[in-house]
């Protein structure tokens, strides 16, 4: 299934919009071809008689665009994640452990009531920066 969703090669975009294209175009001009012969104004029937028909045609048809819309936007799924950028371990953010709300310790919970906090130079911890900051622009070189 892996396979499937995620092929190695899959085809290009371009290629599968045209394939897409044509299905649709197909699926419109068969329904069309049915449909045509089931109108009143073409056939010798009352619309009180061709209704069902012409109802059962249209949702037919109009489920049937919709399911080959969904397989085409699967098919092009590897090319909408191909354009974005990849979940990997560095993406996530976490917390240390003495600072996750689930602390079932009254003293180390940060979401419990609120308790009077030391002003004294302990209370902070050291800094996490190691070097510093690089500029935003490059210096300017004199020409």
């Amino acid at each position: 299934m892996q396979q499937f969703l995620f092929p190695r090669r899959p085809l290009s975009r371009g290629t599968l919009i045209f394939c897409h294209l044509l299905l649709q175009l197909g699926l419109l001009t068969t329904a069309a071809l049915w449909l045509m012969p089931r109108i009143p104004g073409l056939a010798s029937t009352d619309w009180v008689t061709a209704w069902p028909a012409l109802a059962l045609g249209s949702g037919l048809w109009l489920l049937g665009a919709m399911t080959l819309r969904l397989l085409a936007e699967l098919w092009l799924l590897p090319h909408h994640l191909n354009g974005r950028p990849g979940f990997a371990p560095g993406d996530v953010m976490t917390r240390s452990f003495e600072r996750r709300p689930a602390v079932h310790a009254e003293d180390a919970a940060w979401t419990s009531e609120a308790r009077h906090l030391e002003t004294e130079a302990s209370v902070l911890g050291s800094a996490r920066v190691t070097r510093p900051a690089a500029p935003l622009k490059p210096p300017r070189t004199a020409s």
